[in-house]
C-alpha cells in the first residue's frame, strides 16, 4: 500500500494500530509505518499507535486519542470541567476516568492521565461533538469529588475555582442526584450535600 492510499483509507481514525491497518490491508508490512515515521508522515505516540503529522492538533482530536489508545474510557475530571467552562482552561493533561487500572502516558502530543472507577460506577457519559465520549457535567464533577475525599470544607469548594453562575445554568437535578446514588458512599454524598449549600450561596 502506498502512502496516499494508506492516508485515504484511515483520514478518519484519529490513532491507528497495526490492527487497523491490516484489517484494511492483510498483507501490509510493518516495516512501512518506520518508513513514514523517518519521513514525517506520521508520528509514534504510543506503543503500536500513530496519528497523522499532518492533521490539526485540536482539543477534539486530543480528546478522541484519549478514548482510544485506553479504553473503556470516557473524558472526565479536568479536561471536563474545563470544557463545559466550570473551571479555567489552563489544563495540565488530557484527563479521563476508565475501569481499568489509574495509568498516565507521556507522549509527544499531550499528557494523558486515565483514573479508576468502579464498573458500578462507570455511567454518566455521553458522545459529544466529534464522536468523542464525555462525561456529563455532573457527572465530571461527582467523579472529581469521588476521587479527591480530602475536598471537605467550603474553602475546599472555594479553591476549586468552580464557576457557580455556569453551574448552576447547567445543573440536571435528576442526573445528579442519580449518577451520585451509583457511587453508593454516604460520605460523598454528605460532601456533595455541603457542596451544593455551597454553591447556593456563592
Amino acid at each position: 500500500m502506498r502512502y496516499e492510499e494508506f492516508r485515504r483509507a484511515f483520514a478518519d481514525f484519529p490513532v491507528l494500530t497495526l490492527s487497523d491497518i491490516r484489517v484494511v490491508d492483510n498483507g501490509f508490512d510493518r516495516r512501512r509505518l518506520s518508513e513514514w515515521q523517518r519521513k514525517g508522515y506520521i508520528r509514534k505516540i504510543v506503543k503500536g499507535g500513530y496519528v497523522f503529522s499532518e492533521f490539526e492538533l485540536n482539543e477534539e482530536r486530543l480528546f478522541l486519542i484519549a478514548n482510544r489508545i485506553y479504553s473503556p474510557s470516557y473524558i472526565s475530571l479536568e479536561s471536563a470541567l474545563a470544557y463545559y467552562h466550570l473551571i479555567p482552561e489552563s489544563i495540565y493533561a488530557v484527563t479521563s476516568i476508565s475501569t481499568r487500572r489509574t495509568y498516565e502516558f507521556e507522549t509527544p502530543l499531550s499528557r494523558f492521565v486515565y483514573r479508576s472507577l468502579k464498573r458500578t460506577a462507570f455511567v454518566g457519559y455521553d458522545i459529544a461533538p466529534g464522536k468523542v465520549r464525555m462525561a456529563f457535567m455532573e457527572k465530571a464533577l461527582l467523579d472529581y469529588f469521588y476521587l479527591y475525599p480530602a475536598l471537605q470544607t467550603e474553602d475546599d469548594f472555594e479553591s476549586l475555582r468552580i464557576n457557580a453562575d455556569e453551574f448552576r445554568e447547567q445543573l440536571n437535578e435528576a442526573r445528579w442526584n442519580a449518577y451520585l446514588s451509583r457511587f453508593g458512599q454516604k460520605a460523598l454524598t454528605q460532601r456533595m450535600s455541603r457542596f451544593m449549600e455551597w454553591i447556593r450561596n456563592a
